[in-house]
């Protein structure tokens, strides 16, 4: 049985790996991105022109690939980072940031629930970050992607009945333009951060695709509320630093 999954994000870095990743395991992607695959290669996934941040045309994406049948998985990964300290805080940065982010995932776990509930069946991924433990200039970001770690808790108690399961990866330093573009390499504290990984590398997409992969499994069905850091270790190396 091929079983339809929502990716957000999809186009780069860790979204293109977790879908074509899910693709090798057997799920049709449908990926929401504002932008195309930039390698622009069949890999087996659908890309559905959205920006997350609007909720008309997030609900027009969403109810034209429900017409289709139901999506019984979603991996909420798109993200922004809108980097502030908190001097620089802004009202219109914070809204982006949890718009995308953080009510984007809430708005489709809402649409896509009625059909998983129907078929018993269903896996929930949210893509977080370790950067909810706190980090400098994270004000938006933080919150953003820790809300999705409580989300995945309150989704946890409401739909694990109904054979649903939601879960969380807080990647740590993964080798990513919106990584690079966010960690200056000329900044000192992104040297930092490198350095303090017990794993003595960056991460990579795939590292996030894998745990990605083990949530999704069929197999995974005891597995649900959790929050899985995929970080080389740093979250024990540095903790909330």
């Amino acid at each position: 049985m091929i079983r339809t999954a929502i990716v957000t994000g999809a186009s780069r870095g860790i979204g293109r790996a977790i879908a074509e990743r899910l693709v090798a395991e057997g799920w049709r992607i449908r990926n929401f991105d504002r932008e195309p695959p930039g390698d622009r290669r069949d890999s087996g996934d659908e890309w559905i022109e959205v920006d997350l941040a609007d909720p008309a045309a997030l609900d027009e994406a969403l109810g034209r690939v429900l017409a289709e049948g139901p999506v019984l998985g979603v991996v909420n990964n798109a993200g922004i980072v809108g980097r502030q300290s908190i001097d620089e805080f802004t009202p219109e940065v914070f809204d982006e940031v949890l718009a995308v982010n953080t009510r984007g995932a809430a708005q489709i776990v809402r649409a896509v629930a009625p059909g998983m509930r129907a078929a018993r069946f269903g896996r929930i991924v949210n893509i977080s970050s370790r950067a909810s433990l706190g980090k400098h200039d994270r004000t938006s970001y933080a919150a953003a992607k820790a809300g999705l770690i409580a989300m995945s808790r309150v989704w946890t108690l409401e739909l694990a009945g109904d054979g649903i399961t939601c879960n969380a990866i807080g990647p740590g330093p993964i080798g990513t333009e919106l990584w690079r573009a966010a960690n200056p390499a000329d900044d000192p504290r992104t040297t930092a951060i490198v350095e303090s990984v017990p794993a003595g590398r960056m991460g990579e997409p795939e590292d996030i695709a894998n745990a990605v992969a083990f949530f999704m499994d069929e197999r995974s069905s005891f597995v649900t509320g959790q929050t899985l850091y995929v970080c080389g270790g740093i979250t024990v190396a540095r903790g909330g630093a």
